[in-house]
């Protein structure tokens, strides 16, 4: 049988994964000089500073969410990107809002629009949920999490945006009153929506 070479090895390191890093070539013994070598020849693309792709690949509607999230695999997308995948409210971002540990170092997510918002303790941790997007593990807030969170930082999105969602969400069933409850306290917002969720019933 014939020995696979490193050039297609690569390549099909690359489709499998959909999105890869460098550091993704060397955990499997490949110099990631190989990157920028098929990138000179067209077999890849560089969707962001230190991010490849195949050539043929074909980026779906949420293809720079994968990318973002293989910069930086601990963030968790929030708040208007949130509102946007789950199709809630009108907004659509020109940046991909990305939840961050309070103590955790500022990624540059290889030079895509990132807005970073600190989160920290189980307002980081609850009520998150795991897509795969193009190969690539996004975590991302659940729809009643990310109407939650939008009332947490009404000073930065509006509250506007949080009611819109808010009413969105309840119309299309997307909302429990037990989640929005659950994450509110957990938020400490529950004083703040109180007035809104109970004129929803």
């Amino acid at each position: 049988m014939a020995r696979i070479s490193k050039i297609e090895q690569v390549l099909k390191l690359v489709r499998q994964a959909g999105v890869v890093r460098p550091k993704d070539l060397t955990r499997h013994g490949i110099a990631p000089t190989y990157l920028q070598r098929l990138r000179e020849r067209g077999l890849l693309t560089q969707p962001g500073r230190g991010l490849y792709t195949v050539a043929e690949h074909e980026p779906s509607a949420h293809h720079t969410l994968a990318s973002v999230c293989k910069c930086v695999p601990q963030g968790v997308v929030c708040l208007l990107t949130a509102l946007r995948f789950h199709d809630l409210g009108t907004q659509n971002p020109s940046e991909v809002w990305l939840a961050i540990d309070r103590k955790a170092a500022r990624s540059t997510a290889g030079g895509l629009p990132v807005r970073f918002v600190r989160f920290s303790g189980r307002a980081l941790k609850e009520g998150v949920e795991e897509r795969i997007i193009e190969g690539v593990t996004v975590r991302i807030t659940s729809p009643a999490k990310t109407v939650v969170d939008c009332f947490k930082y009404r000073n930065k999105v509006g509250l506007d945006v949080g009611l819109e969602a808010l009413r969105d969400g309840w119309r299309s069933r997307q909302l429990k009153m037990g989640d929005l409850t659950r994450f509110a306290k957990i938020c400490r917002v529950a004083n703040v929506m109180r007035p809104y969720v109970e004129s929803l019933t």
